[in-house]
């Protein structure tokens, strides 16, 4: 098979630290290759240099055989190479169809916008995609999941032979994810490289060919995936063996912890009942759109629901606001840390104390000293790697950033954690250290539910699980009693 993207020795730094010190990497026509590697690893500066984002400051890339070099975007889309990036940059109040097209617009006769075009081939390829979206709807009117997906059309209009797939699939569904892969498949019987990137091991194994693993910013090693199982991919990624991938060492025990009963929302959710006990962790699963997040949204007072009721500690609670919630003794993690569980512009050591001012300005001013010490405390308690507690929390890993906003919860001694997605663009081994935090939460007597797209996560970490369907709840198992393949056929 004809090589398309060949890469030799590139290396990059910032201000003399070094992000990448040796990529190396090759990409034949007609295949799958994942890019693997941890947080950290020096694969998002790897694809900004290709992409012409960063100039490099030394390495060979090679186009087809020939020696290239991309001073921008621009230049990448013009050899035939695209990127379906993991960060989203809609414009809001643009539609689908202007978001896919933007800058190459289709002309009218008399030099205008052919709408009528843009809107016709727009709709063609979301459903030659099978993504229930139109062409006509406003962006700032879709979830993060269907801008995702708008995204990965962006990408494939561009007809490119080389795509870069940076966590595709982060915010969307198992079935959305299918459709995307089936996707792939097309554009691979067509001749296509794609270079697909993914803390997901199970969909690598599942969608590449080959892979290349990246660690600390160096090429460790590539091969076929048939040659290698999970556990030796995992063991190349982190550098060490992992003893087992799930931390699970929770007992649940008989007190109630979180009782809910008949919770309906209008057009959302409809007759939701269960009951979690304290030590336990309570996994929800099913499709994009099956009402998982509207749940959390009238658990923690985002959205008001029209009937039911909610208990805490066998007491019925009425929660209005999300500070109702919170005197109550719930917590929230959402499903996208930058957009909803972060002030990115702003210290670690701010969002670590960002849920609890009233108690660092007891004296209606900052107790500089005490918003200090709790942060030092959080971090320390779950290892967050970070040069000062004064830097922006835009500079630390994706796993890094997770267990700031678990700290942020866990400076207030939660009693119930809602995680919604809670391993969501994390790589491996700081998947295990979330893991480890969420059972250690429910050994000590806390009570979690927890929403997850990841099956083998939802079976990994569950005590039981809950499916939804359509605003509704297609049953409750006990993790022994069900599988992977018995989920999905509820939740469809």
């Amino acid at each position: 098979m004809e090589l398309l993207l060949e890469v030799e020795g590139l290396k990059k730094s910032f201000g003399g630290v070094a992000a990448l010190r040796d990529g190396r990497f090759q990409l034949r026509a007609g295949t799958v290759h994942a890019l693997c590697g941890g947080n950290g690893a020096g694969k998002s500066t790897f694809l900004k240099i290709l992409m012409g984002i960063f100039g490099r400051d030394a390495g060979s890339i090679r186009r087809r055989g020939k020696e290239v070099e991309f001073a921008s975007p621009a230049d990448a889309l013009a050899s035939g190479i695209a990127i379906i990036e993991q960060e989203l940059s809609p414009v809001p109040h643009m539609t689908v169809a202007e978001n896919i097209y933007l800058g190459r617009e289709p002309k009218a006769r008399f030099g205008g916008i052919d709408f009528r075009a843009m809107n016709r081939s727009a709709q063609k390829l979301l459903d030659d995609l099978e993504f229930d979206i139109r062409a006509t709807q406003y962006m700032m009117n879709l979830s993060v999941a269907q801008m995702q997906l708008v995204e990965i059309a962006k990408a494939l209009s561009h007809n490119a032979e080389v795509i870069f797939m940076d966590e595709p699939t982060s915010a969307i569904g198992e079935r959305e994810a299918q459709h995307l892969f089936a996707a792939i498949r097309r554009l691979q019987a067509q001749g296509r490289g794609i270079v697909y990137v993914s803390h997901r091991l199970s969909e690598i194994f599942q969608i590449a060919d080959s892979y290349t693993v990246f660690r600390d910013g160096a090429y460790v090693g590539s091969g076929a995936l048939a040659d290698i199982d999970r556990p030796g991919l995992i063991r190349m990624i982190v550098g060490r063996e992992l003893s087992e991938e799930f931390a699970k060492t929770n007992t649940p025990t008989s007190e109630p912890g979180i009782e809910v009963a008949a919770l309906s929302c209008p057009n959302k959710i409809e007759d939701i009942s269960f009951s979690v006990r304290k030590g336990e962790i309570f996994g929800i699963y099913g499709l994009m759109g099956a009402g998982r997040t509207e749940i959390f949204n009238c658990l923690f007072g985002l959205d008001r629901p029209s009937a039911g009721s909610i208990r805490v500690d066998g007491t019925e609670v009425s929660i209005a606001k999300p500070a109702d919630a919170m005197a109550h003794g719930l917590a929230l993690v959402t499903e996208d840390r930058k957009l909803t569980g972060l002030n990115l512009a702003d210290s670690v050591r701010a969002n670590i104390c960002m849920a609890s001012l009233p108690e660092m300005s007891p004296a209606f001013t900052m107790d500089r000293a005490r918003e200090a010490d709790a942060s030092r405390g959080m971090r320390e308690k779950f290892q967050i790697k970070a040069a000062r507690d004064t830097m922006p929390v835009s500079g630390l890993s994706g796993g890094n950033q997770q267990k700031v906003v678990l700290g942020k919860w866990f400076l207030r001694n939660p009693k119930v954690l809602l995680l919604d997605e809670p391993t969501r663009g994390v790589d491996v081994g700081a998947k295990r250290e979330i893991y480890r935090i969420i059972s250690d939460f429910a050994s000590s007597g806390g009570t979690v539910v927890m929403i997850s797209s990841e099956i083998d996560e939802v079976l990994g970490m569950s005590d039981r699980i809950m499916v939804m369907r359509a605003g509704r709840s297609a049953g409750t198992f006990r993790r022994e009693e069900t599988d992977a393949q018995s989920l999905v056929h509820l939740s469809t």
